[in-house]
């Protein structure tokens, strides 16, 4: 996303219009001779540049049509179209865009500044629901390229304004008996370096390989290039895919996996917001619903969301687990074994609740419970005491956090048993021809060192899918599974931020900056109501950095917009997280579709409300919501009566219908685990129903939605699915 490319599949009248939006979005902002006197130099440049100037346009074109899939993307190359001429401007923009002088109607890039930022303000509150989709993701394309495109000295030219500064990756310091490639190294094969080198790799890895020579239709319509055999593919290697992987090399079995995104060793780590959700992020990190109700952050990189989530490690809540076995009727997650495997994956990953230096976010997070009685507490990590960067989410440079790509996988390679090929995308499970009902291994795609695409064949004698909860459905249907449970009942943890600024002259100290320090290390389940119905949210922290932060913020002008990124480092961010009883369905990676729904969105609220009372409570001058409308409220000159009005009045907002962005990331429960194929897709050993020896191990298994950060429950279920697997394997020798 830091990058663009010379092509562009837009026309120049279609460029025009889209220059003219980014400019409205981001204008050049006057400083006055005044005003400079009071300014830092960096701040002056970052108000006076525009979009345009730094290629923002240019950069967004090649994300619109390039790296975006999205049912809905027609759509930007229709509305650009439309702006390009005058009478679709006209249409679009009404009387706003008319002008004075003859013959009065002219397209958008010839309005004035001032009616194209009221023009987009009425899109925004439109009652036509495709202006609001196109506000909505016109804004959140613009701004979230604008702060992430980096120079050729991966530098932005708006961070020293705001208070942002990326840790220099050279001085974060590794583990120093690690090689410069990982501590995967030794099991990666890259078959886009040079294919003929990877295939002798495998061969000497103890994993045949072959040309196919298979009579049967369905190999032959696939044309492979060749054919690796092997007891485990494993397709995926996040909180799922990885244990299961880990387990099957340790019992002695040879483990293929198979990942769809790329390796990125530690020391490769650059630590840059737009270049690691171009690269380890499903979607190049903009993945939304099918109308953009929710935008949502998945992992897509060796080690899946363990490499890219915050470190929480909450173990399977009490209530969840009596609602799985007894509800459910899924006696695993009620007995000695499942907790048993909760003690074995956290003991792995090293979860402690310890921390050395808390970051601003839960520094404000906690004080502002405990100033009104509200309880919190501690949330476990699966990284050590002394790891606080804040740059997670962008990968674990240090190693520190112990994410699968520095436990289970790292078991799967020194067992000599197990092997990764990364940029491998599975496209289809291959189903035993002769019984028509069992699995026999996966068909994946690759580009090979010439740029071209090839297919292959992973032969096994068990094959695992753990794609993810948005990835692993449209697999299993493509393979032909026809069981009605698989892409429904998706949950996604609904999420709304309230935020508060903390000028540098107050709490906390000056030093301390919104981005850095441990990402989540308090919580509050105020509003969770886990004693009674066990559907209510839970109140914890973000990690935002300049993109994100900047595409979720409200926007009102390009003044307004660029005054609260000057706030950045100093504004901290509080979210309500929703247990939901609604689900969506997953039709493509895609291509979602979800509702929040009455319920979710009373839990929300009440969260919201909860939020910016802590805010308020931690001390925080002003204070507000990403909804659209941007009110911020100047805590300091309020009386208590305006207080309470205002949370009252934000906190009841709806968020339906694009009025705030909804965020989601945690997806779960789109082949869910039950004891009848009726109402679910697999059974309780995380078999599918239909197919013998085609296992899912990930997130989708979840009968239900979760409540809290699920890496901790993913990998518990994995860990058991793992000994059902170790047993199957046995019996089929």
């Amino acid at each position: 996303m830091e990058k663009h490319e010379d092509k562009c599949r837009y026309s120049p009248s279609q460029m025009e219009a889209l220059t003219a939006l980014c400019d409205t979005l981001l204008p050049s902002i006057h400083v006055s001779d005044q005003q400079k006197h009071h300014l830092d130099d960096s701040v002056i440049h970052f108000f006076q540049a525009s979009a345009s100037v730094t290629g923002t346009p240019q950069r967004l074109a090649v994300v619109l049509t390039e790296k975006t899939q999205h049912p809905m993307i027609f759509l930007s190359g229709l509305g650009l179209w439309a702006l390009s001429t005058w009478i679709g401007t006209f249409i679009v923009c009404g009387r706003k865009s008319l002008s004075t002088n003859f013959p009065y109607f002219q397209r958008f890039s010839r309005i004035s500044p001032q009616n194209r930022r009221l023009i987009l303000l009425s899109w925004s509150a439109s009652s036509i629901f495709f202006l609001r989709l196109l506000f909505s993701a016109l804004k959140v394309f613009t701004l979230l390229v604008f702060f992430t495109q980096v120079n050729e000295k991966d530098e932005n030219l708006s961070w020293k304004a705001i208070g942002y500064r990326r840790p220099d990756p050279k001085a974060i310091d590794g583990d120093e008996n690690t090689e410069q490639s990982g501590p995967l190294c030794n099991g990666i094969i890259e078959l886009n370096r040079s294919k003929d080198v990877a295939l002798n790799k495998l061969q000497r890895l103890g994993f045949p390989v072959s040309k196919p020579i298979s009579k049967k239709s369905k190999i032959k319509s696939l044309n492979p290039s060749f054919i690796i055999k092997c007891d485990a593919v494993v397709v995926g290697s996040g909180s799922g895919g990885g244990v299961v992987a880990g387990v099957l090399a340790e019992a002695g079995y040879k483990v293929l996996v198979l990942e769809k995104g790329s390796y990125v060793a530690r020391n490769d780590l650059s630590l840059l917001e737009g270049k690691t959700l171009d690269e380890m992020y499903l979607g190049h990190g903009v993945l939304g619903t099918r109308y953009m109700d929710i935008l949502m952050l998945a992992g897509s990189t060796v080690g899946g969301g363990s490499t890219i989530n915050w470190s929480a490690s909450i173990r399977t809540p009490p209530h969840v687990v009596k609602e799985w076995s007894q509800n459910h009727k899924l006696e695993l997650f009620g007995s000695e074994k499942y907790q048993k495997a909760l003690d074995i994956v956290c003991k792995k990953m090293g979860v402690q609740s310890e921390f050395e230096h808390e970051g601003f976010n839960n520094m404000i997070l906690r004080k502002g419970c405990e100033e009104l009685g509200y309880p919190v507490e501690t949330i476990p990590r699966n990284a050590a005491s002394d790891h606080d960067c804040g740059f997670c989410c962008l990968g674990c440079r240090d190693g520190k956090k112990k994410g699968t790509s520095e436990t289970w996988l790292v078991d799967l390679i020194e067992s000599g048993n197990g092997v990764i090929l990364p940029e491998c995308e599975a496209i289809k499970v291959m189903i035993n021809e002769k019984d028509g009902r069992t699995a026999a291994g996966v068909a994946f795609t690759f580009e090979n060192d010439h740029g071209q695409r090839e297919t292959a064949i992973v032969e096994s004698k068990v094959t695992v899918v753990a794609c993810g909860a948005l990835s692993t459905p449209p697999l299993l249907k493509t393979s032909g599974l026809k069981n009605p449970n698989i892409g429904k009942h998706l949950h996604l943890h609904p999420v709304v931020m309230a935020w508060g600024y903390f000028p540098a002259d107050s709490w906390p100290e000056a030093e301390k900056k919104s981005y850095e320090g441990a990402i989540m290390t308090a919580m509050s389940r105020i509003v969770s109501n886990s004693e009674e119905s066990g559907y209510g949210a839970i109140i914890q922290t973000p990690s935002l950095h300049p993109g994100i932060f900047s595409a979720l913020m409200p926007w009102r002008s390009g003044t307004d917009i660029k005054n609260r990124l000057c706030k950045f480092s100093r504004t901290a961010h509080i979210f309500a997280l929703a247990r939901d009883r609604g689900s969506g369905t997953v039709n493509a990676t895609n291509d979602i579709s979800y509702r929040v729904e009455d319920s979710e969105e009373e839990n929300l609220s009440r969260g919201m409300e909860k939020a910016l009372r802590i805010l308020a409570g931690a001390g925080a001058e002003e204070i507000g919501t990403h909804h659209r409308e941007g009110r911020v409220l100047n805590v300091k000159e309020s009386s208590r009566e305006e207080l309470e009005k205002f949370v009252k009045e934000e906190s009841s907002r709806r968020l339906k219908y694009l009025e705030n962005p909804v965020c989601s990331a945690h997806q779960m429960g789109s082949c869910r685990m039950g004891v009848d194929p009726k109402s679910s897709a697999v059974n309780p050993m995380g078999e599918c129903w239909e197919v013998e020896g085609l296992f899912v191990a990930d997130s989708s298994v979840f009968p239900t939605a979760l409540g809290v950060n699920p890496m901790v429950t993913v990998q518990a279920t994995a860990y058991c699915t793992a000994q059902s697997l170790v047993q199957f394997l046995a019996k089929n020798k």
